[in-house]
């Protein structure tokens, strides 16, 4: 885990008067360190050995309030529950069809799809998503056995 990313996360919240609490802080921490674009559920299970009196309640509040400050991104692919990305940089998402699993890349060509959006449609363009679906290396490894 980057400390200097969650003391860089602290300070925003602390700036935007958020008080800084050891859910919050255990939370902040697990989005860091996870590269696997938890639910509000799996944090949730991730922490509560460590945090009994938590409850998920307390997960998703906090979650969006880390969302409203632009420190991580709320993830929804169509189905029940929203994922959520500490990394907010533009990246793009490689999703398996068999678990779930969700991996970052990065494309910087895309940017250029804005523009030429932009300049067909009129639109002011503010962003754009892109996610790739298929078979990750785990599963293609179940499915060759």
């Amino acid at each position: 885990m980057s400390s200097t990313q969650l003391k860089e996360s602290i300070d925003v919240l602390k700036q935007s008067g958020v008080r800084i609490t050891p859910q919050r802080h255990a939370i902040l921490e697990f989005l860091i360190n996870s590269h696997s674009h938890p639910t509000a559920d799996e944090i949730y299970k991730a922490l509560e050995p460590e945090y009994p009196n938590m409850s998920v309640a307390t997960v998703y509040n906090n979650l969006r309030v880390f969302r409203d400050a632009g420190l991580i991104k709320e993830l929804s692919y169509g189905d029940a529950s929203s994922r959520f990305d500490f990394t907010t940089s533009n990246h793009y998402h490689a999703i398996c069809e068999k678990c779930g699993k969700i991996v970052d890349f990065h494309y910087p060509g895309l940017d250029e799809v804005e523009h030429f959006a932009a300049s067909v449609t009129g639109y002011e363009i503010n962003k754009h998503r892109l996610e790739v679906y298929g078979i990750c290396p785990e599963c293609q490894a179940k499915e060759n056995h």
